[in-house]
């Protein structure tokens, strides 16, 4: 299994608080356990709840689910490169374009969680089918070098810190 035994040149310095906040953590157990955590924490919240804004230029809850999908999705993309040699220098992506460009408000909340979860699995999916090697493999991202590893990590150290925002500020 894989546990959180990460160097700080395995990621660019921009995700250095998602991977400090995981403490020592089995990838597997905090993919797995940071989704019902999200899902728990969100299933019943009212509609009111769901469209808050905290401060005039913050995401309302919506908005931060569908950008934790789109960010799982780009994330993992990276990932599955990297774990296939691929050394394509990857563009970053601009997670305000993405939410503004999303219609995260207007969709069902449901949908939103039983997509999260969706894809989430589907990660964890993804992971597994990692060897140990592919783990290590790195690939460029913006011009800063990321491992397979630190992806995966990352994905739930950016879901977790989301979803701490979340109960502090908008429950």
């Amino acid at each position: 299994m894989t546990t959180l035994q990460i160097s700080e040149n395995e990621y660019a310095p921009f995700y250095k608080n998602y991977i400090k906040a995981l403490g020592f953590a089995n990838l597997f157990e905090i993919l797995v356990s940071s989704k019902e955590d999200l899902l728990k924490t969100l299933q019943n919240i009212s509609e009111e709840k769901q469209l808050y804004q905290y401060d005039e230029d913050k995401w309302t809850i919506k908005e931060l689910v569908q950008h934790i999908i789109d960010a799982e999705r780009v994330l993992s993309y990276r990932a599955l490169r990297f774990s296939r040699n691929d050394a394509t220098d990857l563009q970053a992506f601009d997670e305000d374009w993405y939410v503004e460009n999303s219609n995260g408000n207007q969709r069902d909340f449901t949908e939103l969680l039983t997509e999260f979860e969706q894809v989430r699995n589907s990660n964890i999916s993804l992971f597994k089918s990692f060897t140990e090697e592919m783990f290590t493999l790195s690939g460029s991202i913006n011009g800063s070098d990321m491992t397979v590893r630190a992806l995966g990590f990352i994905i739930a150290g950016h879901q977790i810190h989301h979803l701490k925002i979340i109960k502090e500020k908008y429950l």
